[in-house]
Formats: structure tokens, C-alpha cells, sequence
């Protein structure tokens, strides 16, 4: 007897666009989430973490696991600057190490650090207001991504600063990918952002380099919605960027004539394979009053973010359900493609050469 026929097409690809690039900083925390005396737990590409600041008020990481018993050292406590167990009182120091068994009627110091009694640390840096870590045991310096990239636009003058962190169901080039599509915007966020009523046929010149790529978007007018008209109520041509940098930075960026500048950063950090957090900092320089404009600007671009959550849970749920994807791409996905290239080349540790591939699409808007 014949096996009957799938129901529905067997081109879905039994994987998914899972990278892990581990040679990486990647946000961890808002610093002002990570408080003294207490430590808080953490994971960032599936590996479990207690962080807490030591007595000079740097932070600091280790594995969120005593090897004493298997409790999670972030149920401990903070003492004297360093992490201490809940279950029998292991201390810890910024790199592992143990450093007391306040059981122990003699101790000999010499031991407490020998093999099985540490737990794995890692380097912890803070800058521009988040917590970064870096789990790979490669020496920074040596890599590709020495430093954190830095927010520069926060040490710029006259811009107002508003930062959100949440947790979406989605890889990290998934989401990625989902900050900086343009063609979705016009549907998922019709309204707030675009319309599919009204669309303009625009040049969208895309440049890849070694450790990132841009799209420059070339005569685009004021975005209709709510948006456009908080940015820009008299109009004018768009100046508009999107921005991935390695490891996992998304930016977006628009100019509307010599005063209105607002600059959308976005820091994903990969939670698990398929949990993402993203940690934005929206920059707006403006005419308008500041208080105003944070009071209308931020909701609207909360709203559009808890759309993008929704829809990219959405996909997520379904690549589960049929047991892997299936991706049917045109030439308006213009950075998608990009990006995983440039995730795959990295957690090979293979980037490109240095040089710049420059193509030129025209899309609708």
C-alpha cells in the first residue's frame, strides 16, 4: 500500500537559522537593573548567569551554578564584594574562585581554589548605561569585537533618550531581520507607521562591508501616520538608514530636514535559539519641546514594538509546529540575506575581506 501524500509541501528545510556567535559582547542587562548587594540572574546563548557588582561597584558574571550542591548562586547573596551561596555559604569571587566554606573549622587556602570547587567567570564590562559580558574564552583583543560597540549618539548634544528592554520569541537573525524590514511596516504597523494606501517608489542603495551592512533609502517622503506627523508636521524628504553591525546591532536611523534627527539602536542579545532580548535606545533630536515629544514619541514606538513581538512569536510558534522553515525571498528583502551572511561568516570566525559590495534596488513604500 502507497503512503499517502503530505499535506502540504515537504520543501520545508528541517532546521532553522540558528547562529551562535560566541566571540561577541552582548548586552546582558541595564546597568540600572543590576543594584549592589544583590545579585541577579541572567542567560545569554543558553548559558545561565549570576551577576552582581563587587565592592568597587564593577559588575561581574560567573556561571549560575555552586559546584558545592547545584544551587543557583543568583539565590545568594552579595558580601563583602563578593557571591555568596544560599545553601551553605560558598563564596565566590568576580572570576569563580573560591574563596571561603564558612563550614570548614580549618581552611587551607592553598585548596579552596583547586579542581571542582570554582565556578566558571567571565569578563564583565559596564558602558552607555548596560551590562555587556563576553562568554567566549578567547581573549577580546584578539577578535574582531575588542571592545562593546558604543552608543555614540548618547554624547551628542540637544537629543532626548528614552531606553526599553523586553524579551521576543525569535532567533537572533529573525529579529534582526524584523527591526530593519521595510516592506512589513506599510501592514503590520499601518497607521502608526506607513500606510499600504499610499506607497512611493524609492532607490534603496545597500553596502556591505566586513563586519556590517547599510541600506540607504533615496527619495523617501515624510512617513505617513503618527509618526511622520510627531517628526516632521510641515514634511519634507526623508534622509533614512538601517544599520546591522556585528555581533548583533540594529539601528535605524532617519533625518527629516536640518532639525528633526531620530536614531533607533537596538543591542539583540540571543537568550536561548529561539528567544532574543533587545535592549533599544530611542534618540531624538527635535524642535519640539522634549517633554511633549517623549510623551506622544514613546508610546507609539512601544506600540510598534509590541507589534513586531507578536508577529515574530507568531512565525516562531509555526517554524515549531512544521518542524523547521521555509523562506521564499525577492529583492526587497533587502538586508535579511545580509545579515545571516555576516552572523555564519562570524561564527566561523571567517569574516570577509575588507571590502564594500555596493548594490542599488528600487522598492515601494
Amino acid at each position: 500500500m502507497n503512503a499517502p501524500a503530505p499535506l502540504w509541501s515537504t520543501s520545508t528545510v528541517k532546521r532553522k537559522n540558528v547562529v551562535r556567535v560566541v566571540d561577541a559582547w552582548y548586552v546582558v542587562c541595564r546597568a540600572a537593573a543590576l543594584p549592589a548587594g544583590r545579585p541577579v540572574a541572567a542567560q545569554v546563548l543558553g548559558v545561565p548567569l549570576a551577576l552582581w557588582r563587587t565592592k568597587a561597584g564593577a559588575p561581574a558574571a560567573v556561571l549560575d551554578r555552586c559546584p558545592h550542591r547545584n544551587v543557583p548562586l543568583s539565590l545568594g547573596r552579595v558580601q563583602d564584594g563578593e557571591l555568596e551561596c544560599r545553601y551553605h555559604g560558598w563564596r565566590f569571587d568576580d572570576r569563580g574562585r573560591l574563596t571561603a566554606v564558612p563550614g570548614l573549622p580549618v581552611v587551607d587556602d592553598a585548596r579552596l581554589d583547586g579542581p571542582g570547587r570554582c565556578t566558571e567567570g567571565f569578563r564583565c564590562v559596564e558602558a552607555d548605561g548596560f551590562v555587556y559580558v563576553w562568554l567566549s574564552d578567547k581573549d577580546p583583543a584578539s577578535t574582531a569585537t575588542p571592545q562593546p560597540t558604543r552608543l555614540t549618539q548618547l554624547h551628542a548634544a540637544g537629543y532626548t533618550h528614552i531606553r526599553r528592554s523586553m524579551q521576543v520569541e525569535g532567533t537572533l537573525h529573525s529579529t534582526l531581520e524584523n527591526i530593519l524590514d521595510v516592506p512589513h511596516t506599510a501592514f503590520l504597523h499601518g497607521g502608526l507607521f506607513r500606510t499600504a494606501e499610499k506607497r512611493h517608489t524609492i532607490d534603496a542603495i545597500v553596502q556591505r562591508g566586513r563586519d556590517g551592512v547599510v541600506a540607504e533609502f533615496v527619495g523617501e517622503p515624510r512617513p505617513p501616520g503618527l509618526v511622520g506627523r510627531v517628526l516632521s508636521p510641515s514634511g519634507g524628504v526623508v534622509q533614512h538608514w538601517d544599520r546591522f553591525l556585528l555581533p548583533s546591532v540594529a539601528q535605524v536611523e532617519y533625518r527629516i530636514g536640518d532639525e528633526n534627527h531620530v536614531v533607533v539602536t537596538t543591542l539583540c542579545t540571543p537568550v536561548s535559539e529561539t528567544v532574543t532580548a533587545m535592549h533599544t535606545l530611542l534618540s531624538v533630536k527635535t524642535r519640539l519641546p522634549v517633554a511633549p515629544l517623549a510623551a506622544v514619541a514613546a508610546p507609539i514606538a512601544w506600540r510598534i514594538l509590541a507589534q513586531d513581538k507578536e508577529i515574530l512569536k507568531a512565525q516562531t510558534e509555526l517554524v515549531d509546529r512544521f518542524g523547521g522553515e521555509r523562506f521564499s525571498s525577492t529583492s526587497i528583502d533587502l538586508l535579511g540575506p545580509h545579515i545571516l551572511h555576516l552572523l555564519k561568516k562570524a561564527e566561523q570566525g571567517a569574516l570577509d575581506e575588507a571590502i564594500v559590495r555596493e548594490e542599488r534596488f528600487q522598492l515601494r513604500v
